[in-house]
């Protein structure tokens, strides 16, 4: 019972769960004082896995390419921070996605569905090394997700909106290599979950940068994300991929 409207409803809805991506740009050093960026960014993801949106729905597999979720997009917007004092370190990331679509469910009859979704990340941490060249944080926080979806088939009278709300503990580590002085790599990875809000969920990014400016930094790089959520008759088990552009603004 693999519907039009279940399967891209659904597609979008995982889609939208950009838990989390860390400030994609190479900081400045700090002497006492704050330094901060703040970083619009896109992320071009593929994705897979299974959905089941509530008790008694069919269980959806996907598999989609970033243009194919694109076309059932009504917006999305996507925004990191990150901020440092000396050797403490902050960083948070807010994501909004809102998607709709019109299908059919058998026997032929239309129906609509539509998705939208909120996340926000913060976490603070410590810089543990800071070197010449490599400086390590590790951080922990929290992750909140905000999920609202509308399934509803208008000639027989059947509307269903489930909605969730979850919030998951999170750990991460976060590496910043300078290679020129206009040049650098950053690596994240966190790990969270554990069964307070979803089961578990990691993800992990890599980027490069480079300083355009003192106020302007541009990045390119590939994240990953998993999350595997089961509350009631809702399940999902997402894994999603793909490369991210963006540009940070230092100050």
């Amino acid at each position: 019972m693999k519907t039009l409207v279940h399967f891209r409803a659904c597609a979008a809805t995982i889609t939208a769960i950009l838990a989390a991506a860390p400030a994609a740009a190479q900081e400045g050093a700090t002497t006492g004082e704050w330094t901060g960026q703040v970083t619009p960014y896109v992320w071009g993801s593929g994705l897979g896995g299974t959905l089941t949106p509530f008790a008694g729905a069919p269980t959806v597999r996907i598999d989609k390419s970033f243009s194919e979720v694109l076309e059932d997009s009504d917006g999305a917007f996507f925004l990191s921070a990150f901020a440092r004092r000396d050797r403490l370190v902050l960083l948070g990331d807010f994501s909004y996605a809102a998607s709709s679509n019109e299908g059919v469910v058998p026997p032929g009859l239309p129906a609509e569905g539509s998705l939208r979704q909120t996340s926000l990340t913060l976490a603070a941490g410590w810089r543990v090394h800071e070197g010449e060249r490599v400086a390590f944080d590790l951080l922990g926080g929290l992750r909140h997700w905000d999920v609202n979806a509308a399934v509803a088939v208008p000639l027989i009278g059947v509307a269903r909106s489930p909605g969730d709300s979850f919030t998951d503990p999170i750990f991460a580590a976060r590496a910043n290599v300078s290679l020129s002085p206009r040049w650098s790599v950053i690596g994240y990875a966190d790990v969270g979950g554990f069964g307070v809000g979803s089961d578990g969920t990691h993800q992990w990014l890599v980027v490069a940068n480079y300083a355009g400016s003192d106020r302007w930094v541009f990045s390119a790089g590939l994240r990953a994300l998993s999350v595997d959520y089961r509350e009631g008759g809702t399940r999902v088990d997402a894994r999603l991929a793909g490369p991210l552009v963006g540009a940070s603004w230092r100050f």
